[in-house]
């Protein structure tokens, strides 16, 4: 990897890593329903207007099926879910338990018999399992009393990440991978929007929560997938997807700089655990 190569791996890890904090910021004003909207549809459209200006058709109309699918499972589900967990737990918390994706990912490609669950993987996993276990136990007496929710709200969000990859080999194999991620968020947009009426804003939006809201949907779900593809393009999918192990690093670190939230033991331990058995899944 080139020294441009490994600056964009690092950008796109600080921004990814930083919707956590966005998250955790917006939500408990805006509630997890428009916060999940908001994000998708700014960034739909803002991708939407990126790939306008490259002259990429991303076949609204032709591939509808296909980023539905795609988008209310791989996207509407766990951003919601998401911006529920961000409400309750530590955005570094959050951060951590999002590199179990991968491990999600491959038990689902297993159970559908499109990846090998060799001795290694299930090291992998059983290492995941095990730093869930971990984090899932606070030492923090001021948690929240839904943290076990919104921990179990997290896990929830990566098992439907997981899902993706299979879901694109059935439904979605002629799409631009470019195009998939400006229509999977107006897919997602579309399928969120009838619950904005159940839950409705909890707060009065600040000058803050709007920045953060914004940031969330132009930076994590715009800029941060031009980033990605781009390294898809340069450096292939799989030295792309190391990313997962630095986001949990920024996720971490934005949360003590910018909100002042401490690493526990346990949360320290229990992430080491899951991004080792997220090495040992990714590996091969």
């Amino acid at each position: 990897m080139s020294a441009s190569d490994v600056g964009r791996l690092v950008a796109l890890a600080a921004i990814w890593g930083g919707s956590f904090p966005f998250m955790r910021v917006a939500a408990p004003v805006l509630g997890p329903a428009w916060t999940a909207e908001l994000r998708v549809l700014l960034g739909g459209l803002a991708l939407l207007a990126w790939l306008r200006f490259a002259g990429v058709d991303p076949g609204l109309r032709r591939h509808w099926r296909a980023y539905f699918v795609v988008g209310g499972t791989g996207i509407a589900a766990p951003f919601a879910l998401y911006a529920f967990a961000a409400m309750h737990a530590p955005a570094g918390l959050l951060a951590i338990v999002n590199a179990t994706a991968p491990i999600f990912g491959l038990a689902w490609g297993a159970a559908f018999r499109e990846e090998r669950l060799t001795a290694s993987r299930a090291i992998g996993l059983a290492l995941g399992v095990a730093g869930v276990a971990v984090i899932a136990r606070p030492d923090d007496a001021g948690a929240s009393p839904l943290l076990g929710w919104a921990i179990a709200a997290a896990l929830g969000a990566c098992c439907f990440y997981g899902v993706v990859g299979v879901l694109v080999k059935r439904f979605a194999r002629e799409v631009l991978p470019r195009a998939m991620a400006a229509g999977n968020q107006l897919a997602a947009a579309v399928v969120l929007a009838p619950l904005l009426l159940l839950a409705p804003p909890l707060g009065e939006p600040t000058v803050v929560v709007v920045a953060n809201l914004l940031a969330l949907a132009l930076l994590a779900s715009g800029v941060a997938f031009v980033l990605y593809f781009r390294l898809i393009a340069d450096v292939g999918a799989a030295r792309a997807l190391t990313v997962t192990y630095l986001i949990p690093v920024f996720g971490v670190l934005w949360g003590v700089l910018f909100l002042g939230e401490t690493v526990s033991a346990a949360t320290l331990g229990g992430g080491i655990l899951i991004v080792l058995g997220t090495v040992l899944v990714l590996r091969e």
